[in-house]
């Protein structure tokens, strides 16, 4: 394949696409003056990339050192029961390259398609580069020369191409997409596009993902790259209900700046400085949403092969069960936490549930008012009386007794004088 200049390729994953038109308005009611038109339907709204790198492709070189996203995780635990076999994992994007020999085995192009070529496609047409490196962080195979390889390197991927980064994808090509890729059976679908325009879950994007739900496909997407301002917002598809909407993180396990952050995050995953497969040959270094979304739909391919029973609310609560948390709860930037892969496929003992905040340690006791108490209870006072009765008895006593002593040694002395 001819390589892509670098100016399309950061236009296609830099571009920020303006929704094509605002809603319309409300249609003709019965008051209506006669002769008035109803509003038209508002018209698809473009989809945006979540990336922002500018790889070049093919690649020359491989890169041989093991990612750093990679590299915390100890794969031999994270594969110890599943690579990811026998699971179908979809990726809408702008295409995945079948050439590349990491994603070749990895591919099936007879499930695909190309909703961009009129003349039809598998899917395996790649000009931009971006849906390449979503499927190898997923499931690229293993390659000598190259630490890179994707968390379910045994999954299968379902190309579906309806993007290319210049407007040519959007709401409403992303719903047929979907139905597509749950009628060639995905059993996770991800999607790293997102845009800001005010759907609902009665739009057609809003019911094809809900379509993909109920045929129980875990459908995992990016949260968008706009959030260099901190101003909280919802994309979509991401913030529609039963998605898992991933945000980025960096090394320290912080947001990424750019990770638009939102009430809608479930999970954060790393999205800075990640390596993945690229056209033709090779790998190259990427930022963004588009590539932490990927990242947790290979956790979620892990999950689904080795707990196929498990529903796909299951599997997100799985995953934002046991991500790392560096609050007591979830929070808009990177919502249950930071995944971690290797506790999410090995602390499956029992069915997950709804995510809660961590316990923590117990509340201090409230203070109270210092209960004031008599010196004495009434017992006490009693015996207490008691005693003072005893020693007054004891004092007047030896008082009588010594007055009559004195008296009777007065009356001796004056019966006998002499004495």
């Amino acid at each position: 394949m001819p390589q892509t200049p670098r100016a399309v390729l950061a236009g296609a994953a830099l571009a920020l696409v303006a929704a094509c038109g605002a809603g319309a308005g409300a249609g003709a009611g019965a008051g209506a003056a006669p002769g008035a038109r109803s509003a038209p339907p508002p018209p698809p709204y473009a989809l945006r990339l979540a990336g922002a790198g500018e790889c070049t492709f093919p690649m020359k070189k491989q890169i041989a050192d093991r990612p750093w996203a990679l590299q915390r995780l100890m794969l031999d635990a994270l594969w110890a029961r599943t690579k990811g076999k026998g699971v179908r994992v979809a990726v809408i994007d702008t295409g995945v390259d079948r050439a590349n020999p990491q994603l070749s085995g990895a591919l099936d192009p007879g499930a695909g398609r190309d909703f961009l070529d009129p003349k039809g496609g598998d899917g395996t047409n790649d000009t931009v580069g971006h849906g390449t490196k979503v499927a190898g962080l997923i499931a690229a195979r293993p390659q000598e020369g190259t630490g890179f390889v994707g968390l379910a390197p045994e999954a299968t991927v379902i190309p579906i191409r309806q993007n290319d980064g210049q407007g040519n994808g959007n709401a409403a090509t992303l719903a047929q997409a979907i139905d597509h890729a749950v009628a060639k059976g995905a059993q996770v679908i991800n999607i790293s596009q997102d845009t800001d325009a005010p759907l609902t879950p009665d739009s057609d994007l809003g019911k094809a993902v809900q379509r993909a739900l109920d045929a129980k496909a875990v459908v995992v997407a990016s949260a968008g790259n706009d959030g260099l301002t901190g101003q909280k917002r919802r994309t979509y598809p991401a913030a529609f209900p039963g998605v898992l909407a991933v945000a980025s993180s960096d090394r320290n396990n912080e947001r990424a700046a750019f990770s638009q952050p939102g009430d809608f995050i479930g999970v954060a995953a790393p999205g800075v400085d990640m390596v993945s497969t690229v056209p033709g040959f090779g790998q190259c270094i990427d930022n963004g949403t588009s590539f932490s979304a990927p990242y947790v739909a290979g956790v979620a391919a892990l999950l689904r092969a080795e707990h196929p029973q498990w529903t796909p609310q299951e599997v997100v609560w799985q995953i934002q069960n046991t991500a790392e948390r560096a609050v007591n709860g979830r929070d808009d930037y990177v919502g249950w936490g930071v995944v971690d892969p290797v506790r999410a496929v090995t602390q499956d003992r029992e069915a997950p549930r709804a995510p809660v905040p961590d316990p923590g340690p117990p509340p201090a006791a409230a203070p109270r008012a210092a209960e004031l108490a008599l010196s004495e209870t009434v017992q006490e006072r009693e015996e207490r009386i008691g005693t003072y009765a005893l020693g007054v008895g004891a004092v007047l006593i030896a008082v009588i007794a010594a007055t009559a002593t004195v008296v009777r040694e007065a009356r001796r002395r004056r019966r006998h004088p002499l004495q």
